[in-house]
């Protein structure tokens, strides 16, 4: 795996150029949101103006103003920023991930799929809304993967006292999916969750995890670090004991650790599924930051490996296993 002094040597190399160009593009595009927003701002504030006493006599008219305010910003914000997105996604992010490895391939505009997301088995509730981009897919070594951002949302539907129809959605989740080849036919699934009902409620904890009905019977393990930090659940008690041998478990909490992330598992179908939330977009450009500054690349370059590093830290290449 790559360090940081050969990211910083590519990135004087490879990288700096490219980022000079692409920073006259930001810079053109900060212009044009900026004046925009000064314009909407101004247009706001002649409405408040004209309709002043309305305003006063419902304060909550002033909302009015503001979120189409801040719709018609954010509106020009994607279509002023759309085309330097996407030049600093195809110029830099697809060269960091031929940097950390030259067999993957990079697709800002794909994916992880519908049918992967609720196959996995992580997530029991159906996406009504399912979105993503910064695909990359390939091979490390002997082990096939692919990852990208993901989120999936559902929708709950209520009416307000006047029997308007209101449409709330709801984050399943959002962050980095990741599949990968685990090089063995499972004949049913193991789940691995992080454990926050017996840290939450103790013994109560404990009977909640034991009848969760949707993802299998409650697995108990040996390794009572990793039952500290994970509830497994399985149709299997035997095959989900010989998929999380010692050394994998104790990768897994290694992995937890170091990263400082939840980190949620399953074995399904010969795959290894990972999902990590994040709440930020993760390989998006700042517009009101410079990209003339070392930290966003190394940022960038730290998710990305932490998503094909998952290869190492699970040691997925070692075939202990073959496929029956």
């Amino acid at each position: 795996m790559k360090n940081l002094d050969a990211l910083r040597h590519f990135y004087q190399r490879d990288l700096l150029g490219e980022l000079q160009r692409l920073e006259q593009q930001r810079l053109d595009v900060a212009k044009k949101l900026t004046l925009a927003i000064v314009v909407t701002l101004v247009l706001a504030g002649g409405v408040v103006l004209v309709f002043g006493r309305q305003f006063f006599a419902n304060p909550m008219l002033l909302l009015f103003p503001v979120v189409v305010g801040v719709i018609i910003v954010a509106g020009l914000a994607k279509y002023f920023s759309r085309g330097y997105v996407s030049d600093f996604k195809s110029k830099i992010i697809a060269r960091i991930v031929g940097f950390i490895d030259e067999s993957l391939a990079y697709r800002a505009d794909a994916h992880m799929s519908l049918a992967e997301f609720q196959g996995c088995r992580l997530f029991n509730r159906r996406p009504d809304r399912f979105r993503g981009d910064d695909w990359v897919g390939g091979k490390v070594d002997a082990t096939t993967i692919e990852f990208s951002e993901i989120h999936a949302e559902y929708k709950t539907e209520s009416r307000d006292s006047k029997g308007r129809r209101r449409t709330h959605w709801h984050t399943i989740f959002k962050g980095l999916f990741f599949r990968a080849d685990f090089n063995k036919n499972f004949s049913g699934s193991t789940v691995v969750l992080p454990d926050t009902a017996e840290r939450l409620f103790g013994g109560l904890g404990k009977w909640l995890q034991s009848v969760n009905f949707t993802r299998g019977d409650l697995i108990k393990l040996e390794d009572p670090d990793f039952e500290r930090e994970f509830a497994v659940y399985g149709d299997d008690q035997v095959e989900a004991r010989y998929i999380l041998s010692t050394s994998l478990m104790r990768r897994i909490l290694e992995f937890k650790q170091r990263t400082g992330k939840r980190i949620y598992l399953s074995f399904v179908r010969s795959c290894v599924y990972v999902a990590v939330p994040y709440t930020k977009d993760l390989f998006e450009p700042r517009l009101f930051r410079t990209l003339l500054d070392f930290e966003p690349i190394q940022e960038y370059f730290r998710d990305l490996q932490l998503a094909i590093g998952i290869v190492e830290d699970l040691n997925l290449n070692t075939r202990v296993w073959t496929k029956v």
